[in-house]
């Protein structure tokens, strides 16, 4: 797949659940959970403990049905390694020029962090894909992204930090490609009591959210 169609798959989804779980297994299942209900791409953090085989149990067990993606990246060897395990998108938490050059020597999609005018158009210019905008709601929430958008309409972003149920449409009628959400989906206390059916249908609102944005 190019880069282009990489993003294109995950902007139709238009929301990337932040996968960040106490172990490999659980954010195995939390995945099983989110793509039964609906949701085709997942980001994986490098904070979940033996991440780089999740990303490859996943790969093999999804192939190219799920939109696989790292998060956390933060240097561009992690980002190699990342791809040799079978991630296609790549997410900073912060904005580091050689890592954005890793993924796109490989032709897959960088979304790197980044917070002020600065650095979103920093990250825009050394070619990233998409900017995250962290942490969004530090800075107001989806006004902050109508606000970038004001003098940087043909910068992509995906909002993170902060979105939820009740901030995900207005965040997409701001301006924003998608939406990037973590603890708010991928529920911390459901997993722990093992509730994967309600992250299976939180995931459903989420895509509902997702079509009321974009109406």
């Amino acid at each position: 797949m190019t880069s282009q169609q990489i993003l294109s798959f995950i902007t139709d989804i238009g929301v990337v659940p932040v996968v960040r779980t106490p172990s490999a297994e659980t954010a195995f299942k939390a995945i099983e959970a989110i793509y039964a209900g609906g949701v085709r791409a997942a980001e994986v953090t490098m904070t979940v403990p033996g991440a780089l085989q999740v990303l490859e149990k996943l790969a093999d067990h999804f192939g190219d049905k799920l939109m696989l993606g790292a998060g956390t990246v933060l240097d561009p060897e992690t980002c190699r390694s990342c791809m040799l395990a079978g991630a296609q998108f790549f997410v900073t938490p912060t904005l580091k020029l050689s890592t954005i050059e890793m993924a796109k020597r490989y032709s897959k999609v960088i979304c790197p962090g980044a917070l002020t005018p600065t650095e979103v158009l920093t990250a825009w210019e050394a070619g990233a894909d998409v900017v995250k905008v962290f942490p969004a709601n530090a800075m107001g929430g989806a006004s902050y992204i109508k606000s970038l958008k004001g003098p940087l309409p043909h910068v992509q972003m995906i909002p993170t930090g902060g979105v939820n149920l009740d901030t995900a449409a207005d965040f997409l009628k701001a301006g924003a490609s998608a939406v990037a959400v973590g603890g708010e989906l991928v529920n911390l206390k459901l997993i722990q009591e093992g509730r994967y059916d309600e992250i299976e249908s939180l995931a459903r609102q989420y895509l509902e959210a997702v079509r009321k944005g974009r109406a």
